[in-house]
């Protein structure tokens, strides 16, 4: 059975946000955390919310280029207040680096811990 009709009518912003989803379920479990389940589904509201009004050429920019959803999945991070959530266990994991096993695109969150808030 062909799915490439249904795939091409995937919404890029469905796309992103399940993207974001994947990114946090594995921040948070390398990190050995417990996700804050609310405030998950605040940065991915907010991530959702801050794509739809975006132009249809932009949206397609973002599937395309990794820096810039990083740019926005950091700001959904941020925006929501999930950065606040475990703050000083994942400040000190970042400190002593530790524990991290993260690839290097996760660099855009960690920072947020060794920066002041």
């Amino acid at each position: 059975m062909d799915h490439s009709p249904a795939q091409s009518q995937v919404n890029p912003v469905d796309l992103l946000r399940q993207e974001f989803r994947e990114h946090l379920d594995l921040f948070y479990n390398r990190l050995k955390l417990a996700a804050p389940y609310h405030s998950v589904e605040k940065a991915l509201n907010t991530l959702a919310q801050s794509l739809k009004g975006l132009p249809p050429a932009e949206l397609e920019r973002l599937t395309t280029d990794q820096t810039l959803r990083w740019i926005r999945f950091r700001q959904a991070f941020v925006d929501s207040g999930l950065h606040l959530k475990h703050r000083g266990i994942i400040a000190g994991l970042v400190r002593s680096r530790q524990s991290l096993n993260l690839p290097p695109e996760f660099d855009h969150l960690l920072n947020l811990y060794i920066s002041p808030s």
